[in-house]
């Protein structure tokens, strides 16, 4: 009989030594766990401000064409007033597709090719938010017929006669561009770039004498 009642709190001693091993194992378990989740949280944290940015997107500026004396094209500024030129952003400039040198050159042909409504001149005006006072200004194409120039909206502006230079000035130019274009010392582009950008400093070459005959 004291036999088994030794072997009885034997096996209960066991028991109770096994129960406190496992505790022992869990909490470390539970421990290491613990101190696991603290370190990713804090990486997680130290790294939150540290995150690569996606690439800056290349924003290009494109400039603004209008008549301010600002650069043209990237080719520099007007040398005129700005009263003098149309708005780039409301009168580019437009051309007739396929027109050639050999075109324009022939007598007549600014004559039939022009078309320009009383509708369509009453729309000019109201793009440039302008009254259309008699004697003030013309409505005039940025690139001439006589150039190439279509009738468009896009190639029509509102043009004063003062202050000078003015209307009768830029005709002057058109006039001695034409007049290269058609003898062959300049090609109908480079004449319809030069109105396009910067037709007064064209003129100023004219009063000067140094322009392509």
């Amino acid at each position: 009989m004291n036999k088994i009642i030794a072997l009885s709190h034997r096996q209960g001693n066991i028991k109770l030594y096994l129960m406190v091993c496992l505790g022992l194992l869990l909490s470390l378990v539970l421990v290491a766990c613990s101190t696991d989740l603290n370190q990713t949280g804090s990486n997680n944290a130290g790294n939150s401000g540290n995150q690569p940015y996606p690439p800056a997107i290349a924003v290009t500026t494109v400039r603004n064409t209008v008549s301010t004396g600002n650069p043209i094209s990237g080719k520099g500024k007007r040398v005129g007033p700005a009263s003098i030129y149309p708005n780039l952003n409301i009168t580019p400039g437009d051309t007739f597709p396929g027109v050639t040198a050999r075109e324009v050159c022939v007598s007549g042909y600014s004559k039939s090719v022009r078309s320009v409504t009383s509708d369509e001149k009453a729309a000019v005006y109201q793009n440039y938010g302008m009254q259309n006072v008699p004697g003030k200004d013309e409505v005039d194409h940025l690139i001439s017929l006589e150039l190439g120039g279509s009738n468009n909206i896009k190639n029509l502006w509102p043009e004063p006669y003062e202050p000078l230079p003015g209307a009768h000035e830029k005709d002057k130019v058109e006039n001695a561009l034409h007049a290269a274009v058609c003898n062959g010392s300049m090609s109908l582009e480079e004449a319809q770039s030069i109105v396009r950008n910067d037709w007064y400093a064209y003129y100023l070459q004219i009063e000067n004498g140094s322009t392509k005959k």
